[in-house]
């Protein structure tokens, strides 16, 4: 039709990860997946803009898997800009992995993240380096404890 190069429609910083023997054509065919490919900037938060060019999915598809994935949550700034986080960043290139290279539905791949322990929120274990700390501790609750039975 026209006279385009074969991977004119690439982005340049794709073309410079090409591997060797890889045309830009047979690069557009594999999406890219891992953040190990396409390094996430060391920055405290990223925004839509930036989070769609690195992973290479569009900023309103980004927005539909918010409402799909409850995991993926960016905060919003005051002018309501989405600010996505490095772990945001590095969910969203598993969810494309799964529902791109792995084929899966979107409620396939909601599960498979709930399998893999994405979303969940775990308290940790408080660890003592001593038995007295803990002694302390045990005081303080039943303290807390006979305050509470007092107020009732």
């Amino acid at each position: 039709m026209g006279n385009k190069k074969e991977g004119a429609s690439l982005p340049e910083k794709r073309m410079d990860s090409l591997e060797e023997g890889e045309t830009a054509m047979s690069a557009l065919a594999k999406p890219a997946s891992t953040a190990k490919k396409y390094p996430i900037p060391d920055k405290l938060y990223l925004k839509i803009g930036e989070v769609a060019e690195i992973t290479g999915v569009k900023p309103y598809v980004l927005r539909y898997w918010e409402s799909e994935f409850k995991m993926v949550n960016p905060s919003k700034s005051r002018s309501r800009q989405r600010l996505y986080r490095k772990s945001d960043v590095e969910l969203i290139f598993k969810i494309k992995e799964l529902l791109y290279e792995d084929r899966y539905t979107i409620n396939g791949a909601r599960k498979k993240l709930r399998e893999m322990g994405y979303g969940k929120i775990t308290q940790p274990e408080l660890q003592f380096e001593d038995q007295d700390s803990r002694k302390v501790l045990d005081e303080v609750i039943q303290e807390l404890r006979e305050l509470e039975q007092l107020l009732r």
